[in-house]
């Protein structure tokens, strides 16, 4: 049988990377297929996604320089490594870099270059809209394939260009409400008998924080035994920080960091707010719907993730007191209900496996 070989560009293979999720989510199904990936990153971080894919013999080059300015040396660096015979390159990431190698592809004639949005064109800022701009049409200009996350970011990323869309898949059964770690975690994190506000998510400019903070700060108004638990760390954390101190909520607001059981702490939730500035798809909410949990989230989140009677959508136009009356006036439904939801509309790993598969095996049949 003939080598299939892929070169996967992405920043890093950090687990609470989305997109390295994302990936490591079909990789080991796509090289037991035949296929050899290696990957291009911009910086190399220990975890073990790296230990499955050194189990795999999977290569990782490393660009010399990691940052967003022109460097010479990551574009030679990469034409190097492109010259030792892919059949694919497959980018997953966006900027200075990713043109670099879908430019550096074209040039040598290397014949099949996928262009993989993880997000919709950024509109957070002018700088941001500017960014994108650029980034996105000479990456679209280079690539001959379109990959993205969700219906709405490959539109907005491509245009009327023909797409194919790869989901962050998961194993659903994860996410199930599990009552006794409701009562564990709740009674380990002193919230018990509280109403719980969850938020799940980098503190980062996408994801509002500052939005968040005010919210709660209204629900807490209404609600004198609302507390609030966020997983999630970022560099806005000192922002969060001030903001909870200025609304004078500090001892309503437990920040848990960084977790890896982020699946359990759902079910510790009595409703999850995510007013996201943009979203490429937001599994965040597919995850928390599996468990019942009733969704807040903008107009901006894409539909795609609306998957049960639990998801609502509130413009960023509506004030924090708005927000916090719908969600302090929501009905709760009961919380295995939706177990099967995610499933049900192909969120589930075990029936996407072969997503990469078909990709690559379609590009190389048609290119």
């Amino acid at each position: 049988m003939q080598e299939k070989k892929i070169l996967i560009q992405m920043r890093d293979l950090r687990v609470g990377s989305g997109i390295a999720s994302c990936i490591m989510k079909y990789y080991e199904y796509t090289v037991e297929q035949g296929y050899t990936i290696d990957f291009l990153l911009n910086r190399n971080i220990d975890s073990p996604f790296v230990d499955t894919v050194k189990k795999h013999n999977s290569k990782i080059y490393l660009l010399p320089h990691d940052t967003g300015k022109p460097s010479i040396s990551n574009y030679r660096y990469i034409k190097t490594v492109l010259n030792k015979g892919y059949d694919i390159l497959h980018v997953n990431i966006s900027g200075l870099n990713a043109v670099m190698s879908l430019h550096a592809a074209k040039s040598m004639g290397m014949s099949r270059r996928i262009y993989h949005t993880h997000a919709p064109r950024e509109t957070s800022s002018m700088k941001a809209r500017m960014r994108s701009l650029l980034y996105d049409t000479a990456c679209v200009a280079d690539a001959n394939e379109y990959v993205a996350c969700s219906d709405s970011a490959g539109k907005s990323v491509f245009g009327n260009k023909p797409f194919a869309i790869i989901t962050n898949a998961m194993n659903t059964s994860q996410y199930h409400f599990d009552p006794d770690a409701r009562m564990q975690l709740r009674k380990s994190l002193g919230i018990e008998n509280k109403f719980v506000v969850g938020v799940v998510g980098r503190m980062s400019e996408p994801k509002n924080p500052a939005f968040i903070i005010s919210v709660f700060s209204e629900i807490a108004k209404l609600n004198p035994a609302a507390v609030m638990i966020w997983a999630g760390d970022g560099e806005l954390k000192s922002l969060v920080l001030n903001t909870i101190k200025k609304n004078k909520i500090e001892d309503k607001v437990v920040l848990l960091g960084s977790r890896n059981d982020v699946n359990k702490l759902y079910s510790a939730m009595d409703v999850l707010l995510m007013p996201s500035k943009f979203e490429g798809l937001g599994l965040v909410f597919v995850e928390a719907q599996i468990a019942g949990l009733p969704c807040f989230s903008s107009t901006n989140v894409p539909k795609d993730v609306n998957i049960s009677p639990n998801m609502n959508y509130i413009s960023l136009n509506e004030s924090p007191k708005v927000w916090a009356q719908r969600i302090c006036e929501t009905p709760h439904l009961q919380r295995d209900e939706f177990k099967d939801c995610a499933t049900k509309a192909g969120f589930e790993i075990a029936t996407k496996k072969n997503s990469l598969v078909e990709l690559y095996d379609g590009v190389l049949q048609t290119k």
